[in-house]
């Protein structure tokens, strides 16, 4: 158990030599949080905090983003290898926090055996039927596309567009800052679509999970994603569900922290 509350940054590296940028802070039994699209460490700076109160925190940027490496090829199994050794750095076993596709690479990493004590997911964002299969198959085949055109500007508009984000919000950011940073990640984006798989819910897969699980969904996030998350803790052998009323895919971090202390400190 660490006794400082201040964040620290450094480095970790992983099994394929791959660099892995991390912040720490809090104290108390180690949680690690893992982002989704566009996330790095400094995107989950807010809820680290607030947990930072209970437990020692950490923060990374997952391959590929901010100061972290990006050895080629990519696989699934390479950011299953990142999360271990940040694992092995909070001591050898951790919870373990995911949010949206950062939720599927947490999952994919309990059901390969990683020491995750607890782990939490809000709406990792899989399909349920023959249409979110094709559905997702095209984005992958057009997402490769724009990349290898290195048209990321475009990579970013059709996840942006899949997501469910209207037209007009996607000009507004087109103007604004942020557009850069989320350019900067394009190519990250089929990261996140390798870590989805088909795009369903591996429902085989998560059944050999033993880890003690709890599964989120927002009350007022789209169908789909709160169908995907009852179906995965129904899969999960020790999954349970919990809705937050009033929230969405862009969860408040004020509203997940307590669930999250409550569900770890148990």
């Amino acid at each position: 158990m660490r006794s400082e509350s201040q964040s620290k940054s450094s480095k970790v590296t992983s099994r394929d030599g791959t660099p892995i940028a991390y912040r720490r802070s809090g104290r108390g039994r180690p949680v690690i949080v893992v982002g989704g699209a566009f996330s790095t460490a400094e995107s989950s700076a807010t809820l680290a905090g607030l947990l930072g109160r209970r437990f020692d925190v950490i923060t990374y940027d997952r391959r590929g983003r901010g100061a972290s490496g990006d050895t080629a090829p990519y696989a699934v199994e390479r950011e299953i290898e990142d999360l271990a050794a940040l694992i092995a750095e909070a001591g050898g076993a951790a919870s373990v926090c995911g949010v949206s596709s950062g939720a599927a690479l947490a999952l994919e990493a309990a059901a390969a055996g990683l020491p995750i004590s607890q782990l939490a997911v809000y709406e990792p964002p899989y399909g349920s039927d023959a249409a979110d299969l094709r559905a997702a198959g095209a984005y992958r085949e057009r997402l490769a596309a724009l990349l290898a055109a290195g048209r990321r500007g475009d990579a970013v508009e059709l996840f942006l567009s899949r997501a469910g984000t209207p037209p007009g919000t996607i000009a507004a950011m087109q103007q604004a800052p942020v557009w850069h940073a989320m350019t900067a990640l394009a190519h990250t984006l089929a990261y996140d679509d390798a870590v989805m798989g088909t795009g369903l819910v591996p429902t085989e897969r998560l059944r050999v999970t033993r880890t003690r699980a709890m599964v989120i969904e927002g009350g007022c996030s789209p169908a789909p994603l709160r169908s995907a998350a009852k179906a995965v803790a129904e899969a999960l052998p020790r999954g349970r569900h919990r809705t937050l009323t009033g929230q969405t895919h862009e969860v408040a971090p004020q509203v997940l922290a307590p669930v999250l202390e409550d569900f770890f400190a148990a």
